[in-house]
């Protein structure tokens, strides 16, 4: 029988409780070296992080720029003060959260759904606030805060909205404010927007957006850990937000009054602008719309109406839409002619009403027995289609009419500083090989040489036209931004220069002789009746656009005075389309006989008509709807 060694189980059991000793050290030293590094090499680190984790910052939106009129003393834009009520989910208990909506969407009057779209269920142990409503007036705040006891969680607080100050036919120029979209915040992020914002949507709004909008604050606070604010907490800061900075426009308030007044209720547009400069000292579009809809609550209905409406009130025709330019585009034709020696201009084509070429018979818009013999400058003043067929035809070239169209800025933008322009379209024989597998014809020739055909501009593309002629040859960009002023003192910060667009290499004495054919179609030719005034002296050309129709078709007038002016500064150009759509009435240079007789002599559209014995056309009546 072996002896037992009874020393091997204690001993065993010995140094099973060392190493555990020496485990239980090894993890309490390293512990302690970690506790060591947290609190003491890392304690700053982490005391500035639980610093932060414990402050909530919330951004105080910024109040807009205001936007004004050339002289600086009509705002066109202002803020007006209003409310948005917030609920904050958690401060409501969970039993009473579906009552304290009701009650809330019942004293504001607006749907239930609308509170739960914006607060769903997840958002219920929410304390940040979440806005439900904006533009909410003094008199709902009132009775919100009658009801403060039974409204846990509800707050509201001051946000300015804009206001369109009888904003009429300047919607389109102005544009208006919506909430920021999903598609704009993915590219606007970067530039410091966010979810919530609201950001110009249409013209000026949009395209100067940047600027209006000014630079948010920031208010921060110490919360605990349920989000609740600590009141007295000495860590409580606040930014307070910048202002956007006061934009001047070179819109004249009056002659945009007077244009929307000429223009009447009748579906196109207006462009009056200074040729020296490119400053838009009028854009009228009809119809337009009311931009303050976008300001108050439950626009739902209004802006659907507007979007069905089949006239497009939200389209600014001056430059989003293109129209064949008809007998207009006869100016670019007398350029051609001139520059290239094409056809003598002293030389005589015989117009007898109507021609055969093709298959057809292509009749001038005087039947039988037509014109009878004519030189550029005749059939420039009584816009004789026979005359422009046949020499833009055998003699000028499409070639060559398109190059001096393009040289005019057609089939171009402007580049004006409105969001959405078009550029129109300029046809060549490649582009109908390309698009329809068809050979140019001296058909497409004839059509295009008084404008007609494929042929597209747009009013201010029109515009820019006759100010390129004013110039001599050249064209400055349109913009109807004047001046940058800062919101407080009022100072000019920044001020639009005119831009040079283009300028074209055919001769000067081109355009004097084309200003001489211009103003023969106001003295002696096509708009010697409409534009008989005694004010100034015009120079222009009218244009009667084909759409198809027996009894209506687009009504063009283009032109500037005063003509042979001292200085450019002095003289205007208005450009203007009154579309089909309206019942045939050639209005275009009737409207703009009231326009340049309100310019020049300081007249009212009342006064003008009255001076121009136009009463029975255009009756002394208010035309603003």
């Amino acid at each position: 029988m072996l002896p037992i060694d009874e020393d091997d189980g204690s001993s065993g059991s010995e140094k099973r409780i060392q190493v555990l000793r020496f485990f239980f050290i090894a993890v309490f030293a390293l512990y302690a070296v970690r506790l060591f590094s947290l609190q003491i090499l890392s304690g700053e680190l982490y005391r500035s992080r639980a610093q932060n984790i414990s402050r909530r910052t919330t951004v105080i939106p910024a109040q807009r720029g205001e936007i004004y009129d050339r002289s600086f003393s009509q705002p066109l834009v202002l803020n007006t003060d209003s409310f948005a009520v917030s609920i904050t989910p958690a401060e409501a208990p969970r039993n009473e959260i579906d009552g304290l909506f009701d009650r809330v969407a019942a004293i504001l009057g607006i749907p239930r759904e609308q509170i739960d779209r914006l607060i769903p269920p997840q958002y219920y142990y929410l304390y940040q606030p979440v806005e439900i409503a904006s533009n909410v007036s003094f008199s709902l705040i009132s009775a919100l805060a009658e009801n403060a006891d039974t409204l846990p969680g509800v707050s509201w607080q001051s946000k300015p909205v804009r206001n369109y100050a009888d904003s009429g036919s300047l919607s389109h120029v102005l544009g208006y404010m919506g909430d920021i979209t999903r598609d704009e915040l993915t590219m606007l992020y970067n530039r410091g927007y966010q979810q919530g914002d609201s950001i110009g949507k249409a013209g000026i709004e949009r395209q100067y957006d940047e600027i209006l909008r000014g630079k948010k604050g920031l208010e921060t606070r110490t919360v605990d850990v349920r989000g609740r604010r600590i009141a007295g907490n000495s860590g409580n800061t606040r930014e307070p937000p910048e202002m956007g900075k006061n934009l001047v426009l070179t819109i004249d308030r009056s002659i945009q009054t007077l244009a929307e007044q000429a223009l009447g209720p009748r579906i196109g547009a207006v462009v009056v602008m200074k040729p020296g400069t490119g400053e838009i000292l009028a854009m009228v579009s009809y119809p337009w719309y009311d931009p303050n809809i976008f300001s108050r609550g439950g626009i739902g209905a209004e802006y659907q109406s507007l979007i069905n409406d089949p006239n497009k009130p939200f389209l600014n025709r001056a430059i989003q839409s293109s129209y064949p330019p008809a007998s207009t585009f006869k100016i670019v034709m007398t350029t051609g002619i001139l520059a290239e020696n094409a056809f003598p201009p002293e030389q005589l084509v015989d117009c007898q009403g109507e021609i055969s070429y093709g298959d057809r018979q292509w009749r001038c818009h005087i039947r039988r027995p037509g014109h009878g013999k004519l030189n550029l400058h005749q059939a420039m003043a009584q816009s004789c289609d026979i005359y422009y067929w046949a020499v833009g035809r055998d003699y000028l070239g499409v070639e060559r009419i398109v190059s001096y169209a393009m040289d005019y800025g057609f089939g171009e933008s402007t580049g004006i500083d409105l969001p959405g322009e078009v550029s129109g379209f300029i046809p060549t024989p490649q582009w109908k090989e390309r698009r329809n597998h068809d050979r140019w014809q001296g058909g497409d020739t004839m059509n295009m040489s008084i404008g007609q055909g494929y042929t597209l501009v747009t009013p201010i593309q029109m515009a820019n036209m006759i100010a390129m002629v004013v110039n001599d040859g050249k064209a400055y960009k349109p913009h109807g931004l004047k001046e940058v002023r800062d919101p407080v003192s009022g100072a000019v910060e920044q001020s639009v220069r005119p831009e040079l667009l283009h300028e074209s290499i055919t001769d000067k004495k081109v355009f004097e002789t084309l200003k001489q054919d211009m103003r023969g179609v106001i003295s002696e030719g096509t708009a010697r009746f409409p534009l008989n005034i005694q004010s100034v002296e015009i120079a222009g050309k009218t244009g009667t656009g084909e759409v198809g129709l027996q009894d209506r078709w687009h009504s063009w007038f283009a032109a500037y005075a005063p003509y042979n002016a001292a200085s450019v500064e002095e003289q205007v150009v208005v450009s203007m389309i009154v579309e089909a759509a309206n019942s045939w009435e050639w209005w275009a240079p009737y409207a703009s006989a009231i326009i340049f007789q309100g310019i020049f002599a300081d007249q009212s559209y009342e006064e003008a008509v009255a001076a121009l014995g136009l009463q029975y056309l255009a009756p002394i009546q208010g035309r603003r709807e």
